[in-house]
């Protein structure tokens, strides 16, 4: 199985969407078991979408908020802020 197709499956479940057709939760499994690759696709996507939920609840941990947005600018390279025209903060 292509990795491409189960990128976009996990990618699915961790929305909480369905699979893929043809494709069931073991299969997808299986495939992780023996694919490094995907395994570290999966466990940089999930670190993203935690990093993703604290952000959506800056009132939860500002300090986290801000440690994620700075690596995120960082791993974007330069010129990406995330600022508006205005300096703000996007978001």
């Amino acid at each position: 199985m292509h990795c491409s197709r189960i990128r976009t499956a996990l990618s699915a479940r961790l929305d909480g969407e369905e699979l893929p057709p043809g494709l069931t939760p073991g299969r997808l499994d299986d495939h992780l078991a023996g694919c490094r690759d995907c395994r570290q696709w999966d466990a940089q996507a999930r670190a993203l979408a935690a990093g993703l939920d604290r952000v959506a609840h800056p009132g939860d941990d500002p300090a986290a908020a801000d440690a994620l947005l700075a690596r995120l600018r960082s791993a974007a390279g330069p010129g990406a802020t995330g600022a508006d025209p205005g300096g703000k903060r996007a978001g």
